[in-house]
């Protein structure tokens, strides 16, 4: 099968499938051989998941009167002639006719997603008794969050599709890793002790990531 392969400092290989197919994350040092077997251990999972997206019927062009979620709730997004800059308006988002709605939802959506993920990240890292690591925001479409060895904590800005609690467990899960830097069951010990219900958010995550607009 067709992929895309990002080689990274990550320890790990990865697989991901979405609506632009399989990629898979390996570090530097991890040879054709040893991703082609994990492809081939993993290969009906992989399968099954490309055959979900090919059948998941196309988005629809963003437009006049389209909603996205935010929080969890609905926005939705009205291009005003009249309008010379974004402006949210509780549930709507209004764009000048001149900008294409693709660019003004970015330009509204990146900005209040650092303020609030840099606002949950503080709250979390001060309940768990961590320094507060820096911060950095990804475009990421299924890999919410990651940590890496330098403390530094990445985090999608999409995550301001999901509902806070679905969030709040992304930051939690990563602020972990600066206690556990793995998946072992310490590492899950340690979530669970702040987030009880872990299973449950990842699951929902999981099942909601194939519902996001695509921009």
């Amino acid at each position: 099968m067709d992929y895309v392969l990002c080689r990274s400092r990550r320890r790990t290989i990865g697989l991901s499938v979405d609506h632009r197919g399989l990629r898979v994350g390996a570090p530097q040092r991890a040879t054709l051989k040893d991703i082609e077997a994990l492809l081939h251990k993993h290969g009906k999972w992989v399968l099954d998941k490309l055959a979900r997206w090919q059948d998941k019927p196309a988005t629809a062009p963003l437009q006049d009167g389209s909603t996205f979620p935010w929080l969890g709730a609905p926005v939705t997004l009205r291009q005003d002639a009249l309008s010379k800059r974004v402006c949210w308006q509780e549930q709507t988002l209004k764009v000048p006719a001149t900008l294409s709605l693709e660019t003004a939802l970015l330009r509204a959506i990146k900005p209040k997603a650092r303020t609030y993920l840099q606002a949950r990240l503080e709250i979390w890292a001060a309940r768990m008794g961590l320094p507060l690591p820096p911060l950095f925001l990804s475009s990421a479409r299924t890999r919410w969050g990651s940590c890496n060895s330098k403390g530094e904590i990445r985090l999608s800005w999409r995550l301001m599709h999901f509902e806070p609690a679905l969030i709040d467990y992304v930051v939690v899960h990563e602020l972990a890793h600066l206690k556990e830097m793995n998946h072992s069951p310490r590492f899950w010990s340690v979530v669970e002790a702040h987030f009880p219900d872990w299973r449950q958010a990842r699951t929902a995550l999981r099942r909601l990531a194939p519902e996001l607009p695509v921009y």
